[in-house]
């Protein structure tokens, strides 16, 4: 049985009106003893009970009668009521906003951003950081699009004034710093990132895609943030290891990655000399291939003069799997991926295969994200101090808080079994001042 509650108020009005209009089981005085503007009135009220017979409800399913509103057995003032209790003028759409894309821009503003959300129809201003926005177009009751104006790096927010209402999304857009770095591609080439989803993740940061660091001239991939599974893969031949524990792992900024080891050149440059075992005049005058014999420790000082850091163990496994669940990463032929060891040759070098040295990089096939030599020529130093992953999910896992050794990652030339190139292998407890010819690097830098 329908129920309602009416208030003391509208009990006391509903009283007034039977007692005026004289409701009784005919209409004969009710029509005698109205005036035609009363007529009228009670016109209007029956077109508003039409309508809220209109509405599906429990009520109508079970009463014979369909004026009785609340199933008490007649039709009277209290089913009126319920027609009334919400009369008056209805209140205004007040807007809301549900998403900003892109969500950030450069410092010097002029970054084309849209607002999404509702009742934005008429809208008089729209400020970031408190400074008002230029070219601003209120594309439809959902849509407006502007362009932000020239602020400091940081989190500020977005306000929308309109003539019901103004909403505030707090933090919605991102200022970051874009003079360490040249633009070389601001979209993502599809031919390098074939996701569609990848590449609109991309965009909606508001970050370039593709960009060269002035200080190092390292080229840099824009890598987004996501979810994914961190921990084992196994091959067609080779399980897991204890230490590679199954959990979710949530990156949730997007960060630069080092299309490439860095490379002999690019460390002779900054740093003044090269430290590497398969260095001219001994194998060829290219020093294109990786730096190695290079500690841990040595790769700080690198990072310091260039404002660069290593990826996380997280960073650097999701970059390497480029949204693949397999033991190695796409390839031609495979977009999703490979567990099947006799094709890690097409993108990685490993077991002497074409010498038994480092080669120059990019080689070998790049994975989904555009990454070249993720698996292979040379291990890979990450930031992470060895130790078992926390457990449970994580968002930005940053490894143990201390410890006595570092984690590389990826495999090397040399090994002899590709179950060390698997994306979830883990080279653990490595002492960091060790320099070896089989370990090099890669840089990241968070926008």
């Amino acid at each position: 049985t329908m129920k309602n509650t009416i208030s003391k108020g509208t009990m006391n009005i509903m009283t007034t009106m039977n007692t005026q209009f004289h409701f009784t089981n005919g209409f004969t005085n009710l029509f005698t003893r109205v005036t035609r503007a009363r007529l009228n009135n009670i016109l209007r009220l029956a077109t508003l009970t039409a309508a809220c017979l209109a509405l599906p409800t429990h009520a109508l399913a079970q009463s014979s009668c369909p004026g009785d509103l609340n199933d008490d057995g007649e039709v009277n003032s209290a089913d009126v009521g319920l027609v009334l209790i919400d009369y008056g003028p209805c209140p205004a759409p007040t807007p809301s906003i549900s998403l900003v894309n892109p969500s950030s821009g450069q410092t010097t503003g002029f970054t084309a951003f849209t607002i999404f959300g509702t009742n934005f129809t008429g809208a008089t201003s729209v400020t970031v950081g408190g400074v008002e926005a230029t070219s601003i177009v209120v594309v439809s009751s959902t849509a407006i699009t502007a362009l932000s104006p020239a602020h400091s790096v940081g989190a500020v927010d977005i306000v929308v004034v309109t003539p019901n209402g103004t909403v505030t999304l707090v933090g919605g857009f991102t200022y970051f710093d874009s003079s360490w770095y040249t633009i070389l591609e601001q979209a993502p080439n599809a031919t390098v990132v074939p996701d569609a989803t990848v590449r609109a993740k991309i965009v909606a940061s508001g970050y370039p895609w593709r960009v060269r660091d002035n200080s190092s001239g390292i080229e840099m991939l824009l890598i987004p943030g996501g979810t994914f599974n961190m921990g084992c893969s196994a091959s067609n031949s080779y399980g897991c290891n204890g230490d590679e524990t199954n959990h979710q792992v949530t990156l949730s900024k997007a960060f630069y990655l080092g299309k490439t080891e860095v490379t002999q050149a690019q460390w002779q440059d900054k740093m003044g000399s090269n430290p590497s075992y398969f260095q001219p005049p001994n194998y060829t005058l290219d020093t294109s291939r990786p730096v190695e014999r290079v500690s841990w420790n040595d790769i700080a000082g690198f990072n310091t003069a260039t404002g660069l850091r290593l990826p996380s163990e997280a960073e650097w496994e999701y970059a390497c799997r480029g949204n693949t669940t397999t033991a190695f990463h796409s390839m031609p032929g495979y977009p999703n991926g490979t567990n099947d060891d006799s094709l890690l040759g097409n993108i990685a070098w490993f077991d002497c295969d074409g010498g038994c040295n480092t080669h120059p990089v990019a080689g070998k096939a790049a994975n989904a994200f555009g990454m070249y030599d993720m698996s292979g020529n040379v291990w890979e130093w990450c930031n992470d101090w060895s130790g078992s992953y926390a457990a449970g999910n994580a968002t930005d896992p940053a490894g143990p808080s201390s410890g006595s050794y570092r984690v590389l990652r990826g495999g090397n030339w040399n090994v002899n079994y590709s179950s060390d190139c698997r994306s979830s292998y883990r080279g653990n407890y490595v002492d960091p001042d060790n320099r070896d010819k089989f370990i090099g690097f890669r840089v990241a830098r968070t926008p």
